[in-house]
């Protein structure tokens, strides 16, 4: 036991449990609802709020400034850092340097348009606490409602094992960036975000690396977050061309060197888009493309005509069923009234070992 007015004592008995990570730029219209919400987290531990303004230019810092006076009177210091430059840095720079000027032993990232509900930090840290070298995510509610209905069906219905072999699709992280929440010890060991700015998925490949790590994922199965759309979210700003390069060179890395030869279900766009964009070495692993589409199915084979190899490789196309695992499928689910997913079902495999899903 430490003497009584020792200094490191002292700072550790005030160090905060929880450090709630809030990057701010242009966030005037949600910002007093976010707040409000910090508020109200009826966590009975330590917490502490750390702002970063990435050179906003409206009311943003006003509205800041007046809940750091609420929210002090209420037990939660704030740190508010930031910067006025003309141009912002991006959201990657904002949540490094948020972290940066924290000193919670947990990191729970809230984006300035979202509105927490208040066992959100309660239970995320239980499940942070059981799961060291997880990030801890949760269920979500949409507002508006109806505005990525599939995108929030996926969000919030994933199965636990689903988490870590749908982490190649077009959705992106299998638990969503705003709600995550890790302990300190583990981002440092995976971290920082990746400061590239405005287009660059920071999310997303802080997201790989974790898994790189042997991160695992879980997710608390209450909807602990009212998630905001809007045209103006940071998200829109990463084309989607740029997502699918990391995507593919993620499962070259991990997966498809450990599969001799694969199938790709969809002789259409996508399917054909993701042979054209395989290393040449992984082309020559696709032993066929599968379809239900009799037209594709007659055709016979894939021809790439971009190929430099001469024969131009000609890849067979075949009835789903007439096909061998393991697949990666580049169907989008639940687009297809049940049907694609009828289909599969049926074949009796296993998520992960005898196929992953790519759309």
């Amino acid at each position: 036991m430490r003497a009584r007015g020792d200094p490191a004592a002292a700072a550790a008995a005030a160090a905060p449990h929880v450090s709630i990570i809030l990057p701010v730029h242009n966030a005037e219209p949600w910002l007093n609802e976010c707040l409000e919400s910090v508020l109200q987290q009826d966590f009975e531990g330590s917490m502490e709020l750390s702002v970063f303004n990435d050179a906003s230019k409206d009311k943003s810092m006003t509205i800041i400034e007046k809940w750091k006076v609420k929210l002090e009177g209420s037990g939660i210091p704030v740190v508010i850092g930031g910067h006025a430059s003309p141009s912002p840095r991006g959201v990657g720079y904002s949540k490094n340097q948020a972290i940066a000027q924290s000193s919670g032993s947990y990191l729970c990232f809230l984006d300035s348009d979202d509105v927490m509900m208040p066992q959100r930090v309660r239970l995320q840290l239980e499940a942070a606490a059981q799961h060291p070298t997880s990030i801890i995510g949760c269920q979500v509610r949409r507002e508006p409602p109806d505005s990525t209905e599939r995108y929030t069906r996926w969000i919030n219905q994933l199965a636990a094992d689903q988490l870590l072999t749908q982490v190649f699709t077009s959705n992106g992280p299998t638990v969503i960036m705003p709600t995550w929440f890790c302990s300190r010890a583990w981002f440092s060991h995976v971290g920082p975000f990746d400061e590239g700015g405005q287009g660059v998925p920071e999310d997303l490949l802080f997201f790989y690396n974790h898994l790189r790590k042997g991160g695992g994922v879980v997710r608390v199965d209450q909807s602990l977050l009212l998630y905001r759309y809007h045209p103006n979210a940071a998200t829109h700003s990463v084309l989607e061309t740029t997502i699918w390069t990391h995507r593919v060179r993620f499962l070259e890395e991990r997966v498809l060197p450990h599969w001799a030869a694969f199938t790709i279900w969809n002789a259409g766009r996508q399917g054909r888009r993701l042979y054209r964009s395989l290393t040449a070495g992984t082309r020559r692993k696709v032993v066929a493309f599968c379809d239900v589409d009799e037209n594709k199915i007659r055709k016979g084979f894939y021809c790439h005509e971009d190929s430099q190899e001469r024969p131009k490789p000609r890849v067979p196309i075949l009835h789903f069923r007439a096909a061998r695992p393991p697949f990666v499928i580049c169907v989008k689910l639940d687009l297809t009234g049940g049907a694609f997913e009828d289909n599969l079902r049926s074949l009796h495999l296993q998520e992960g070992r005898d196929f992953l899903h790519f759309s």
